[in-house]
């Protein structure tokens, strides 16, 4: 992804084509990039060999998923739609975890009937709900019990989920308790201890003292984990400020833990194998004068793109086409939406615009399909994955028949 003159380009096909064909608002995702993130991430943890699972949330297209699935990664799954979609896509059940806080008996009772890996257990109420499923099935069911370490992942207050605060996990003396109710249990196989602190994690110093808890917790139990899964997290950077995680740093300290226990390390990333694969193409609707800024009104909205209006974040925005020329006036990229915070940007330095230009909103592959709606009623997007020089649409853009 990058200018070729003053166009830009991603896997030598240019924007602006695609733009012509497909229309704005446009999701569009380099298969080249997922793929080197995907081998970028086996290389950071290969002396561990670990299990690794892609978190289904961060984005859910089923083609994405195959391509992902082929890859050789599994899934990290929250519902039951999205099991349902990480198997229609070909991922090994015995490749798949099943997390969440609120698993309907429904839910669990497909997953023990697909005999995926592991069921993540986030309370007593589930685990007792898993027995009556898995004793009416007359099954033994692995699961896993989520232990929240009470660590502050240093990240967005929204998505922290590590703290004691936070909905997630049991606290250390309630884990302590279920792992011995579950050593009489004649339907459950005990078989993980799982943690994950929140997510856009760019500094291994929460991860590090997340393993202190997880070491002292499994010292406690007296019990042998086969697997210790810890949950993804690991941030990309959204701009030019954000530092990277330090992959090294953090992988000695998880070998100590494997080397202390012999237990294997499953992973659930999302954001760091899909976030920056993509981009949102927008055109400018209109360019409105105010008193101290211009506002940018775009074809896509925050129906389109979630996470700016729902926790305030930034993504990069940048024009489709060059021209050098510094506007004297502060833009405000906004969407059409009837809300006040339907806003993406403000720009100080950015070059001079006019309306029906093309801008490019980046790093959108994570959460950005994924939380769309109909909102105002209004279309989801296209997605395009290029490959190659090859342009595969592997979602159409909504028409007004299916949702009206």
């Amino acid at each position: 992804m990058k200018y070729i003159g003053k166009n830009f380009v991603m896997e030598g096909v240019k924007i602006r084509n695609l733009v012509k064909k497909f229309e704005t608002p446009l999701y569009c995702y380099s298969y080249k990039k997922l793929k080197k993130n995907i081998n970028q991430f086996k290389i950071n943890f290969k002396n561990l060999n670990p299990i690794i699972c892609f978190a289904v949330k961060a984005n859910s297209n089923i083609k994405l998923l195959k391509e992902i699935q082929k890859l050789g990664l599994g899934a990290d799954v929250v519902s039951l739609g999205e099991l349902m979609k990480a198997l229609k896509a070909g991922v090994n059940p015995k490749k798949i975890v099943f997390s969440g806080v609120g698993k309907t008996s429904e839910e669990l009772d497909f997953a023990i009937q697909k005999e995926i890996l592991l069921i993540n257990a986030e309370s007593k109420s589930e685990i007792l709900e898993i027995e009556k499923i898995a004793k009416k099935k007359k099954k033994i069911v692995n699961i896993g019990i989520r232990l929240n370490p009470n660590t502050d992942a240093r990240t967005l207050k929204k998505i922290s989920t590590g703290k004691k605060q936070d909905k997630f996990g049991v606290s250390e003396k309630y884990f302590l308790e279920l792992v011995n109710y579950l050593k009489d249990s004649k339907f459950i196989n005990l078989k993980c201890i799982s943690v994950h602190i929140g997510s856009q994690i760019l500094n291994h110093q929460p991860y590090e003292k997340m393993l202190k808890v997880v070491d002292r917790v499994i010292k406690k139990s007296k019990y042998k984990f086969e697997f210790i899964d810890l949950g993804g997290g690991m941030g990309i950077s959204y701009g030019e400020k954000d530092k990277s995680l330090n992959y090294r740093k953090y992988s000695i300290a998880i070998r100590k833990i494997v080397k202390k226990y012999k237990t294997k390390i499953i992973f659930e990333p999302g954001r760091s194998i899909i976030g920056n694969t993509a981009i949102l193409v927008s055109r400018i609707i209109y360019i409105k004068q105010g008193s101290s800024k211009n506002f940018v009104i775009l074809d896509a909205a925050m129906n389109d793109l979630m996470r700016p209006a729902l926790y305030g974040a930034k993504h990069k925005i940048i024009p489709e086409n060059k021209n050098n020329i510094l506007s004297k006036k502060t833009y405000e990229f906004v969407g059409p939406i009837c809300e006040s915070s339907d806003k993406f940007l403000t720009a100080k330095k950015f070059q001079k615009l006019k309306e029906k230009d093309l801008i490019i909103i980046s790093d959108v592959g994570a959460y950005g399909m994924s939380l769309s709606s109909n909102y105002n009623v209004r279309l989801k997007p296209p997605e395009i994955l290029i490959k190659g020089y090859k342009v595969n649409v592997i979602k159409k853009r909504q028409k007004f028949k299916d949702i009206i």
